[in-house]
Formats: structure tokens, sequence, C-alpha cells
């Protein structure tokens, strides 16, 4: 039996690393906001400390069924007034690290959601 790979229409994340993603294999360091309806755009902050609500408000006004958190090396949750205005349009918000955060988006884009990833990239220490 011969398998093919599975053909995605949406973007993916194809690889990570300490300090990058990878987005259909182009290597991006540095946060950012990747959605499978063609959302792309660099996410101002390179630590969890630099984050704030104007972070979150920000993916609210993409209209996402979910947005998928990723905090960096590490889970870390962010503040829930951050997320009051995602709340309010009833948009699903989960958190989890980085690596996973790559992982599950790709899966549930690949189901043809209409879901963002928010990736914290950090720069690893001394880096």
């Amino acid at each position: 039996m011969k398998l093919q790979p599975d053909k995605s229409d949406t973007q993916t994340l194809t690889a990570h690393g300490p300090g990058w993603v990878a987005i259909n294999n182009e290597k991006v360091e540095g946060s950012v906001v990747v959605g499978s309806r063609g959302e792309r755009f660099e996410w101002y902050c390179s630590r969890f400390e630099d984050l704030g609500p104007e972070h979150f408000a920000q993916l609210a006004a993409l209209g996402a069924e979910l947005i998928i958190f990723g905090s960096g090396a590490r889970i870390r949750f962010p503040q829930p007034a951050w997320i009051k205005p995602l709340m309010a349009q009833r948009t699903g918000v989960e958190t989890m690290d980085t690596p996973a955060a790559c992982r599950t988006y790709n899966i549930l884009a690949g189901e043809g959601r209409h879901v963002v990833a928010a990736l914290l990239v950090e720069r690893p220490a001394g880096g």
C-alpha cells in the first residue's frame, strides 16, 4: 500500500525550536500569530512579561472559533482580564506551551476549523 502525505490548503507549523517556529517551512524568529484562514503577523512580545490586554484584544478582532495561546517554553496562563474580549464574543481560548500549541494548531487547522495560534517565541538564554 502506497501512503500519501496529507495535503492541507492552510498554513502549517512545520517545525519549532528555541527562539523560532517554521510556517510552511519558513523559519520565523520571534513571536507570531498564524491562522487557518491565512492570518499571519508578528506578535510584538518576546517574553511572557511583555504581554498585556492589547495583545489579546488584537486576537479578538480576528473572529476565530478558537485561539491557541502558546505561552513559550513552559505553560503560563494569561490574566483573566486579558482574555475578557475573547470570552465576551464566545471565542475559545486554550493555553499550552508553544510546542504543544504548534501541534494542536496543525490538527485543528487540518480539520478545517477557524483556529488561530498566538505563539510566544522566546529567545534562548544567552541568545
